[in-house]
């Protein structure tokens, strides 16, 4: 029985994890202040433009997102630390392609953003004032989470994707094939779709936000949950993992 995802099974899941990216950034953008959530050095730019113009809402919704994401990095990243972080799948010295705290942590992140959905519906989609900053609290933090959770996968990202598109551009043009080519093209057309879908929903129905925001995730969580507890039922807690036999 499979106790690992393929490869190609974990880049199809990361292409799914970015359009929820899409879908939270747009919905940020155009009903929460104009920031992002997961394009932290864009909220920064944004962030000197408001001390420039002296605009004090926009810098507001600027300090929360990023404080809000920096909490989510590092709760993500004490999670990914308590349930192995990238240890191995079970032979020794190999690394896992799904680490189970991958799929910790987006547990974690799914149960935020229910919680953001659920505030959503409760402002019938069309926050105002202090509701957009329970909003972007929740939404920023569960990105940071996001962010924190596919580190533990390798060189790779579902919501900065700068470094992405240079390389897929840079490989392109030297005639490098880059590692992960159809992922990161992927990711890039999803991020797209993902904020196109956002846009349009909210702003002819946006009840429907928390469907396009939470669907991708819990297909990831249904697709990758079931091998990680495969694995931890085989195997133990990660973090005993390699402990057995050891001398006392």
């Amino acid at each position: 029985m499979r106790r690992d995802l393929s490869k190609r099974s974990r880049d199809l899941l990361v292409v799914l994890l970015t359009a929820t990216s899409g879908a939270v950034d747009a919905a940020c953008f155009l009903h929460l202040g104009h920031v992002f959530a997961t394009v932290v050095t864009g909220t920064m730019v944004l962030l000197g433009v408001a001390a420039g113009t002296h605009d004090p809402s926009l810098a507001i919704h600027c300090g929360v997102s990023l404080g809000s994401y920096i909490c989510g990095v590092a709760a993500g990243a004490q999670i990914a630390v308590g349930f192995g972080g990238r240890r191995s799948a079970g032979t020794a010295g190999t690394r896992a392609t799904w680490p189970p705290a991958v799929t910790v942590a987006l547990a974690a992140e799914f149960c935020v953003l229910a919680a953001f959905c659920v505030a959503w519906e409760l402002q019938s989609g069309r926050p105002h004032a202090a509701g957009q900053l329970v909003l972007l609290t929740l939404v920023a933090a569960a990105m940071g989470m996001q962010s924190a959770a596919v580190r533990q996968l390798g060189d790779m990202s579902t919501t900065y994707l700068t470094g992405t598109l240079t390389g897929v551009v840079e490989g392109l043009t030297t005639g490098r094939k880059p590692d992960g080519l159809a992922r990161s093209l992927g990711a890039l057309a999803a991020l797209i779709v993902g904020a196109l879908i956002s846009a349009t929903v909210t702003a002819h129905v946006p009840g429907w936000l928390p469907l396009v925001v939470l669907l991708p995730l819990a297909v990831v969580l249904a697709v990758s949950g079931p091998v990680v507890i495969r694995r931890v039922v085989r195997s133990g807690h990660p973090d005993r993992r390699g402990k057995a036999g050891r001398p006392g």
